[in-house]
């Protein structure tokens, strides 16, 4: 069986529109009003950990996954491991 790994190095080097994250709020304002607690998110990539406990997080609310809410995307600015701004 062959098996190959994309280093490490590739994926810190993608940007933070070619990954993303998936969202566990149901609307975006939900969303907003976690400011100020951590992010609830489920992983996508096979690549390694997306999630940054500080910087800029691009992701979506997919209702087809996560059978809530309505689908909306967002980019969430997070600071020592909590949810400081969304837009």
């Amino acid at each position: 069986m062959y098996s190959y790994q994309i280093g490490t190095d590739y994926y810190q080097k993608l940007t933070k529109e070619q990954v993303a994250m998936i969202f566990l709020y149901p609307t975006k304002k939900d969303l907003k009003a976690a400011v100020g607690q951590p992010l609830k998110y489920r992983e996508t990539s096979a690549f390694g950990a997306e999630y940054k406990r500080d910087g800029e997080l691009l992701g979506w609310n997919r209702p087809h996954l996560t059978s809530m809410g309505r689908e909306f995307s967002a980019t969430v600015t997070m600071k020592d491991g909590l949810i400081a701004k969304v837009s």
